[in-house]
């Protein structure tokens, strides 16, 4: 990967939009304003993550909870910006008044405390984390440091932080020293869509991710060499822009293996073209080496489709369980594909399996929650900053 971007801890996809939630079902009259500073390609139909959808979905639901949203999308290659996007930040954060309450996603905020630090000494600031960044996989360890660093000083110069997971609000507190009651969690939420016919109930698989080395897919695609004799067909919905060596990797193997006519490389997808993928999906996959959550893997269950997926970060989390406590999904080691692929044979082998699963997966759809509980959860820690902006220690 290059040493000017960093991929984000996020699900590469772009969520069906809902009608506007409100908290009582009442518009507050006078809302406040709060500055949401996001990267600048936060609308990019190219290269859509999960980090960007929940930025933009916010960005709606915040005022049904008093908060108008003032949007400032800041280009550059964060959270490595060259001088030019560092003097834009800058600016946008130096013309903001003295006392504005201002949300800044942490890909922006994390690594340039330089710039952010100072103004925290005058602006009621909270940083939303969707992935340490020095958690990036394929990060070179002294790279990881500095990343660390520059985020550590960040996230302990802001009074609240804000994590996608219970799990990465403990990373974020036992990596950075964090004090636990100023790092609170707002998960991303789901819309719950219609039940999935699927294919044939067992061979279409789905992977909806940026196709980058976090998200693992060439693990994915040497299991599926090592069950070729079983009749899957696999999509690989996301991303292909962001890192393109990886991406010719993925195809070269792809074609070592002899998969072309079975494993498809679509490319990034939205709306109607990304609800038909789900729609024929009978297993959602997702090999990732980190997550702080995993968007697309409720975006999947919101349909009623169970997960294969790796047991780290965050995912767990977004499995859940169903209201019976039954599992929706299947978590592997994130280091093996053969255990990918031998719970791929599970699942095409033993339709009592497959029947638990999808069980599960229905009764996990119905009791998600949705994006008006992410809204009010960033509301309350909107509301709760200090008066008065955080003073450097």
């Amino acid at each position: 990967m290059t040493d000017t971007t960093i991929d984000r801890a996020r699900l590469d996809y772009v969520p069906r939009q809902a009608s506007h939630p409100r908290n009582d079902g009442i518009i507050p009259m006078s809302l406040r304003t709060v500055h949401f500073v996001m990267p600048g390609g936060v609308d990019d139909p190219t290269a859509p993550s999960g980090g960007n959808a929940y930025d933009r979905r916010v960005c709606l639901d915040l005022p049904g909870f008093g908060w108008q949203v003032d949007r400032h999308a800041v280009a550059g290659g964060w959270p490595r910006p060259d001088s030019a996007a560092r003097a834009r930040l800058a600016r946008t954060l130096r013309e903001l008044p003295d006392g504005a309450v201002v949300l800044l996603d942490g890909l922006v905020a994390c690594g340039v405390p330089d710039i952010v630090v100072p103004e925290a000494e005058r602006l009621r600031m909270a940083v939303l984390v969707h992935l340490p960044l020095g958690d990036e996989t394929g990060l070179e360890a002294a790279l990881a440091a500095e990343l660390d660093a520059r985020e550590r000083a960040v996230l302990r110069a802001v009074p609240a932080v804000v994590a996608t997971s219970d799990w990465a609000v403990r990373r974020l507190v036992s990596h950075h020293g964090l004090a636990p009651e100023r790092v609170h969690v707002a998960a991303p939420g789901a819309d719950i869509a219609p039940l999935a016919p699927g294919t044939d109930g067992v061979s279409r698989l789905l992977c909806v991710a940026a196709v980058t080395p976090r998200k693992g897919q060439h693990r994915l695609v040497e299991a599926l060499a090592s069950v070729a004799e079983l009749p899957w067909s696999c999509t690989l919905v996301g991303g292909i822009t962001q890192e393109p060596e990886y991406v010719a990797r993925l195809r070269s193997l792809i074609r070592a293996h002899g998969l072309e006519d079975r494993l498809e490389l679509a490319g990034p997808r939205s709306g109607a073209e990304l609800d038909a993928s789900y729609a024929a999906a009978d297993l959602m996959v997702l090999t990732s080496y980190a997550e702080t959550y995993g968007m697309a893997v409720t975006e999947a269950l919101a349909r009623g489709i169970p997960v294969l997926a790796t047991d780290v970060g965050g995912l767990p989390e977004a499995v859940g369980r169903a209201p019976d406590g039954g599992v929706p999904g299947i978590l592997v080691p994130p280091e093996d594909p053969a255990a990918i692929a031998a719970e791929l044979r599970g699942w095409f082998g033993e339709a009592d399996v497959r029947r638990r699963l999808k069980a599960a997966a229905r009764s996990r759809r119905a009791a998600l929650g949705g994006w008006a509980s992410t809204a009010q959860s960033l509301a309350a820690v909107l509301r709760r900053l200090p008066t008065e902006p955080r003073r450097a220690a």
